[in-house]
């Protein structure tokens, strides 16, 4: 196995706020995000900007901790 390194974007993540109540089929949430609750006020839903119907939950959590406004 190979070693885990830190790697940086090179540009912006195209996201939106989770709307409570919208449909998430087509949306892929992770099984530790489902465990918590998630899809949850305060999380994102993240899109591909080369394939729009790849998208995926991100927690509010680790958005608070990784992002903010472009």
């Amino acid at each position: 196995m190979s070693e885990w390194r830190k790697y940086q974007k090179k540009n912006a993540a195209e996201m939106r706020a989770y709307v409570k109540g919208e449909g998430m089929s087509g949306i892929s949430i992770s099984t530790p995000d489902a465990e918590n609750g998630s899809p949850k006020d305060g999380d994102y839903i993240a899109r591909n900007p080369n394939d729009h119907n790849d998208q995926w939950l991100v927690s509010a959590a680790y958005f608070a901790e990784n992002f903010e406004p472009g």
